[in-house]
């Protein structure tokens, strides 16, 4: 399946947050978020297996109580179910990836 983003979907999450969901299958999902500077993408938790790529920005990510700066280039594995939420530091992109996908996304 090839998903040209110009074609995906806008989903608005939280304030200055929006999310496109791009190709998926029953076991893998991945999706864009963009965030406006200082907007957040709220503590949550979920059963999935997570891994982010930050294609823009710096974002201040918070895992299980740990709250670390990755920018532009950088990756975060988040296992299943852990407590996590993100801080856009400037203007960004992230691409998430779970497994299996997110039925509540669609």
């Amino acid at each position: 399946m090839i998903v040209h983003n110009k074609d995906a979907k806008i989903v608005n999450c939280e304030p200055g947050v929006t999310r496109k969901v791009l190709s998926y299958s029953d076991e893998l999902m991945m999706a864009e978020v963009s965030f406006k500077k200082d907007s957040r993408g709220n503590t949550h938790q979920h059963p999935h297996r997570q891994i982010t790529y930050v294609a823009k920005g710096r974002f201040e990510f918070t895992i299980d109580g740990e709250t670390s700066t990755v920018e532009q280039g950088g990756s975060i594995f988040i296992p299943g179910d852990a407590v996590h939420g993100v801080h856009a530091l400037e203007d960004g992109i992230l691409v998430d990836i779970f497994t299996p996908m997110r039925k509540d996304f669609l």
